[in-house]
């Protein structure tokens, strides 16, 4: 089931994008490569800072800290609209979900993010409503 797990998340879409209690990135897909432009070596091991605009991190940090103390999440699995920070330096649009990852005795292990870039489709919306 491993190989058949790792297989999926190789071949989706959406980047996928695995990390520990502390924040540190574990699992890293080639969709998370195209989208946020950090090769696996580079950002495997790292802190999901490396994603998040500075602007942005004392609040995910919050939000992921007491998450993982729960155990839940806030949203409950509903998609959030974020931005993210792509290697380039751009900012990004991203539309994501998370859930609580844990072990067979329910512990918590760490989070999971599916994340895709709706960039094209905000700054699309925004000038329509600015002709408007």
């Amino acid at each position: 089931m491993d190989e058949l797990a790792e297989r999926i998340i190789a071949a989706a879409a959406d980047a996928i994008i695995y990390a520990d209690r502390s924040g540190n990135i574990v699992r890293w897909n080639s969709a998370a490569t195209a989208l946020f432009g950090f090769l696996p070596d580079e950002a495997l091991g790292q802190n999901l800072d490396l994603i998040i605009p500075e602007h942005l991190r004392a609040p995910h940090w919050r939000g992921y800290h007491a998450a993982m103390e729960r155990g839940e999440l806030k949203l409950q699995g509903h998609p959030t609209l974020t931005r993210g920070l792509h290697k380039s330096g751009r900012k990004l649009y991203v539309e994501m979900t998370f859930a609580i990852v844990r072990n067979s005795a329910e512990e918590t292990l760490g989070s999971v993010a599916v994340a895709r870039d709706v960039t094209e489709r905000i700054e699309r919306e925004r000038n329509k409503a600015r002709a408007s």
